[in-house]
């Protein structure tokens, strides 16, 4: 974990500025190609879910914005982010998760399926760790949206939120999934969503 000197930060004005607002979150829907990550899903019998989720939490550790959080008074970056994900029950309500990342993909499955019988057989709507060292993000598949609002606590947040929509067809060759992304304009410009945005792609591709 690292404490940015907030004087000597490029972005101080505006940081300062956007903390001021009342919701200082800005968000935008990006269309992704995900047909290789399910050729991959569907070629290696595991979940596409945990195929995306984990290209996603390999992208959102590559940009350095997307670690920033506020604490108090300090702009903490972490040196990993997870994924507090909303994970589906058998009787169709959900419990939300708390996913520690790895870059082994098997590992990262296991610790998915670990939360999945977690939520599963105790019913608890809240998970055992709750920090700000993670992502919030959930899966809605059973609709493809276009646009995508969180909902909001009322209090100052400065975690990332995430949404990806159902799978669609493009044409005969290709899947796509539209994500909604918001974040903090205190943390994270248009600019680094983009390049969160260039590097989910690449490692959806691989």
């Amino acid at each position: 974990m690292e404490i940015l000197n907030i004087n000597a930060w490029k972005r101080k004005q505006h940081y300062n500025h956007f903390k001021s607002l009342n919701d200082p979150y800005f968000g935008v829907t990006i269309p992704f190609d995900v047909t290789k990550a399910y050729q991959f899903a569907k070629h290696n019998n595991v979940s596409f879910f945990g195929k995306y989720l984990h290209d996603c939490m390999q992208a959102i550790n590559a940009v350095d914005e997307l670690k920033l959080r506020v604490v108090d008074e300090d702009v903490v970056k972490y040196d990993t982010i997870n994924a507090s994900a909303t994970l589906m029950r058998s009787d169709n309500t959900f419990g939300f998760s708390y996913i520690e990342f790895s870059n082994d993909f098997n590992e990262f499955l296991a610790h998915i399926n670990a939360e999945k019988d977690r939520i599963e057989t105790t019913g608890a709507l809240f998970p055992l760790r709750n920090d700000l060292e993670c992502i919030h993000c959930s899966a809605l598949p059973w609709f493809n949206f276009s646009g995508h609002k969180e909902p909001v606590s009322g209090q100052f947040e400065s975690v990332p939120k995430l949404a990806f929509s159902k799978m669609v067809r493009k044409d005969s060759n290709s899947l796509s999934m539209n994500v909604s992304i918001q974040v903090n304009h205190a943390l994270v410009d248009g600019y680094h969503v983009g390049l969160f945005s260039e590097k989910f792609q690449h490692y959806l591709n691989k």
